[in-house]
């Protein structure tokens, strides 16, 4: 799905590698990596703050970036995939804590199962996020703790009662 008309994931990743820019993946991707895989057109990431400035100009560079309140979406002519940037400062020091897994059949760093749960937790709990989206944020919730049980009681009392 991400290898359509475009390389636009490929010369995305290798941009970010070549300037050695700290980045992992996160969002329905992230939990992909640590639970059954569910389609998405998105990749969501996140940069290392000090490198966030440099990230946004190399590609501005390169794709379509559009800038909004908490991210920067990244786009290619001739690719559907759309990569949400993470620019929330609670996210900032996920980078630091990834390790490398398969995502969309890439060896990619992904953010720690942990802080992947965190940022589904705080995405669903997000009153400005789209009712649908935030129901999508559930069941990626509920697939993280089916996956690995012991992960549960990271989980708010008040997010577990509005799972299935």
């Amino acid at each position: 799905m991400a290898h359509g008309e475009s390389d636009f994931l490929e010369h995305l990743i290798a941009l970010l590698d070549e300037r050695a820019i700290r980045y992992c993946v996160i969002g329905g991707q992230g939990v992909n990596a640590y639970a059954e895989p569910l389609a998405s057109l998105d990749l969501d990431l996140v940069i290392a703050l000090d490198q966030l400035g440099e990230a946004e100009h190399l590609l501005r560079d390169q794709f379509a970036v559009e800038r909004f309140p908490h991210s920067l979406n990244v786009s290619a002519l001739g690719s559907n995939l759309r990569v949400p940037i993470q620019t929330d400062p609670r996210y900032f020091s996920f980078p630091d804590r990834s390790a490398v897994r398969d995502v969309l059949g890439l060896r990619l760093p992904v953010a720690s199962m942990e802080d992947v749960l965190d940022g589904k937790i705080w995405a669903a709990l997000d009153p400005e996020r789209r009712a649908s989206k935030r129901h999508k944020d559930l069941l990626d919730i509920e697939r993280l703790i089916e996956a690995h049980p012991d992960s549960r009681p990271r989980v708010p009392d008040s997010t577990l009662s509005r799972l299935g």
